[in-house]
This record gives C-alpha cells, structure tokens and sequence, in this order.
C-alpha cells in the first residue's frame, strides 16, 4: 500500500472512531451545558449498551435485522438507564457542592461495571461480539471495511437527528433554554427536572447507539469496556469546548483521526499518550475549547 491509500485508509478508520467518540462525548456535554456535571458513569452506560446489543444478537443471529433491533434496544435500554440514574443519584445532589456530585458519578460508575462483572449472564471475561458480515466498499485503491462504513453512516445519523431535536423541537427550545438559566425557565413554566431527566435520556440514548457500533468494529465485551472510551470521549468533549454540541462532534472527529494516524505512522502504543497530550495542549492554549465560550461569572 503507498502512502496515499494508507493516508486515506488511517483517515477513514479515524472517521469510524471518531464519529464513536463524538456520539458519547454528545451526552457528556449535554448534561454538562443543562447541570454543569460532568458525568464520568457516561463510558459505563455506552457498556450496558453493548452487552444490551450483545444479547439481542445472541439471540437473533448477526444479521442486518438483528443488528437493527440491537441497536434499536441498546438505545432504549441505555435511556431508561440513564433516566434512572438521574433520578436516584444526581437530581438529589443537584443543590449540592459540585464535588458531591462528581464523586457519586464515579460510584455510579464503580456500581455498574462490578455489577456486570458479578451477574452471571455476563461476567468478567470477555464476550466475542457476534459479528455482522458487511460487504467492504471499495474506491480506487482504498477498501473500506463495510462495518466502519456502516459505523460513520449509523452515527451521522444519529448526530443529525439530535441536531433536528435540539434546534427544531421544543423539548430542544425547553433544553437550550434551561441551560441559559434554570430559574428564569422554571418562571416560565418550564418543567425543568422533565427537561433535564429527557436530556440524561438522550445522551445515554447516544451513548448506547455507541457502544454497539464500537462493539461492531472492535468485537469484543467486557464490564471495563466504557472505561478508555469514556475517558477519550471526555478529551472529544473538553477539545470541542464542554457545553458545546457541534464542538463535541468536532472533538471527536480530531481525536479519532488523531489516533488513528498515530497508530498508522508511529507506534501504537502511543497513541493513548497522544490523545491526553492533545487535551493538556488544548487546556494550556484555548481552555474553552475550540468552540467554547467563556463564563462571566458575577460577584
């Protein structure tokens, strides 16, 4: 392969992973632009969203039917969940110090990837996801596997459609506006804690369709799956500028070509290395991000 077609081969696996990374880094700046949390159990949540795709895979066999239901249920699954978790962990903290919060998120964390690894149906070891037998599409000298062409498709999507909701429905109008200013919406006769259990939903909703389209193109489950992609989710989240959706798909496009790149012309060891470098640099020149905005904050 010259060096053209490995470009544009490492430049489509990037496109794969990236679009990945954005779909959970979505949910961690949503919830961060309505309650200022950052929500470190997100990764998790994209795990029960793989072994919820997992079973239904089992069960009907790796076929574009079943991979449709998988994913239809994983994304249902993953909304309750995270309206759940809102519910019990984080809306009776929302008047509490910041670090409280923070805190509870990483038990919930903890909480979910023990739970997978004792319940019996999952367990520690790693879980061979079923694979869905798509065919590679190729252009020119470049073949591009049909699974991390489905992937970019599926997330596109999916980041086209939360686009629609947020900027063309009014629950978005209820979202955009409790994220300016939470009293000043609740005065308006917006329900405020419906506005944002429905943003916890939408977030896990993406977050789930992430982990079974990362499970499609690394095929393989286990309970700390969600733990790294989390992770770089988060720097997609913060490189974009936290609060700010289209700078969390921006974000995790950067990290995904970033990464793949690395892994295509150095070695691939350094590739997590220079995903948290690419954080520190960004928080040392352009802490906001690349298209956060400042906060006034008045005394």
């Amino acid at each position: 392969m010259d060096g053209g077609s490995l470009f544009l081969q490492q430049f489509i696996n990037g496109l794969s992973l990236g679009s990945i990374y954005a779909l959970i880094a979505l949910g961690y700046t949503m919830v961060y632009g309505i309650v200022t949390l950052i929500n470190f159990a997100h990764g998790d949540i994209m795990m029960m969203g793989a072994y919820a795709g997992y079973f239904v895979l089992v069960a009907l066999g790796a076929t574009s039917g079943g991979f449709a239901a998988a994913l239809l249920v994983a994304m249902v699954f993953c909304g309750f969940l995270g309206v759940a978790i809102e519910r019990l962990a984080y809306r009776p903290l929302r008047n509490a110090p910041r670090l409280n919060s923070l805190i509870t998120a990483i038990a919930v964390e903890l909480i979910l990837q023990n739970m997978m690894r004792v319940l019996p149906f999952a367990g520690p070891d790693p879980k061979q996801f079923p694979a869905l037998n798509v065919p590679a599409i190729v252009i020119g000298p470049v073949s591009i596997p049909g699974i991390k062409a489905l992937v970019i498709i599926a997330s596109v999507l999916l980041m086209l459609a939360l686009h629609v909701l947020v900027n063309y429905t009014r629950t978005g109008k209820a979202m955009r506006s409790v994220s300016y200013d939470m009293q000043a919406s609740s005065l308006m006769g917006i329900n405020v804690n419906k506005t944002i259990a429905v943003t916890f939903a939408i977030g896990s909703v993406l977050a789930g369709a992430g982990g079974v389209l990362y499970a499609s193109a690394y095929p393989q489950v286990d309970p700390l799956m969600g733990y790294m992609p989390g992770l770089k989710a988060f720097v997609a989240a913060v490189l974009g500028g936290i609060g700010s959706i289209p700078g969390a798909m921006i974000g995790g496009v950067i990290l995904g070509i970033a990464e793949t790149m690395t892994k295509g012309y150095g070695p691939s060891q350094y590739a997590d290395a220079i995903s948290f470098g690419i954080l520190i640099l960004i928080l040392l020149v352009k802490p906001t991000g690349l298209l956060g905005k400042k906060r006034v904050i008045k005394v």
